[in-house]
């Protein structure tokens, strides 16, 4: 009975079995969206590899990262851009395949919530790969993209301590700010609502690596420092490996980003104000 089946139903049936197993490598705590989405059904790492190619895998995080590093083959359709349920629809009416959504893994929740909101919209055979693309990566150099290329050696993946030693807090970064560094606010529009860290002294540029090679060979050029800040911390990770591939020498982005620049003005004036009365 199953030698009629084809390479679509065997993946589809491999889910089934997958979820109705139930079964995983990991415990709760390492993956706790699993018990904040109790109606998202996840798929483990073998697994996703046993369903190529019969299987719509779909990146939901922002361009940035997946231009930076995905899977290959997956389609990125930006979780919480307001045409994602459009597009998603639009990929079940092309193909009854099953829809895998994944993002950075682990504690990222955006998977899940990808999922969840098609679900809700009615698209049938949804699943999240929530190990994430970094674990994808280990495991499957040839399957993985790094900066447009492929197969990605899993050793090129930065780790935190690399990210730790090219970040530094507000005090230190402002420290830095002179003649022989650039500023760069690699923040989009919307979160820079008209404001800015450092006027007159900065530059805005979006995080795109073709507007971002000019202040690269500046910087080189120059033997100048750039000093980089996102919104709160977390995109400049996927700006280092860009930087890495360039030999940029000096580089260094301001932990928290601005939220976190923020948050210590703010302080400094509640405790001057306390201080006042």
């Amino acid at each position: 009975m199953l030698s009629g089946l084809t390479g679509r139903n065997w993946a589809a049936l491999w889910l089934a079995l997958a979820v109705l197993a139930g079964g995983s490598a990991w415990a709760a705590d390492d993956m706790p969206g699993r018990t904040r989405f109790p109606t998202v059904k996840w798929v483990e790492l073998e697994q996703l590899k046993a369903m190529h190619p019969n299987v719509i895998v779909v990146d939901a995080r922002s361009r940035y990262e997946y231009d930076t590093l995905h899977i290959k083959g997956a389609t990125n359709v930006v979780y919480g851009d307001g045409g994602f349920i459009d597009e998603i629809k639009a990929l079940r009416a092309g193909s009854s395949h099953p829809i895998v959504f994944y993002c950075n893994g682990r504690t990222c929740m955006k998977s899940y919530e990808a999922t969840l909101d098609a679900q809700n919209a009615g698209v049938s055979d949804v699943f999240t790969f929530d190990v994430g693309i970094f674990d994808w990566v280990k495991a499957y150099p040839d399957d993985s993209v790094l900066l447009g290329k492929s197969p990605v050696d899993p050793a090129s993946l930065i780790g935190k301590d690399k990210l730790k030693a090219h970040t530094l807090g507000v005090a230190e970064f402002e420290k830095r700010i002179g003649d022989s560094a650039i500023i760069l606010d690699v923040r989009d529009r919307y979160q820079q609502e008209g404001t800015t860290l450092f006027p007159m002294r900065q530059h805005s540029v979006p995080l795109d690596n073709t507007a971002l090679k000019r202040y690269v060979e500046q910087a080189r050029a120059e033997g100048k420092t750039l000093l980089i800040y996102d919104a709160t911390g977390g995109q400049v990770r996927w700006l280092q490996y860009y930087l890495e591939s360039e030999n940029v020498a000096s580089y260094y982005f301001l932990k928290g980003g601005a939220k976190a620049y923020y948050d210590e003005l703010m302080s400094e004036m509640v405790s001057r104000s306390a201080k006042a009365k």
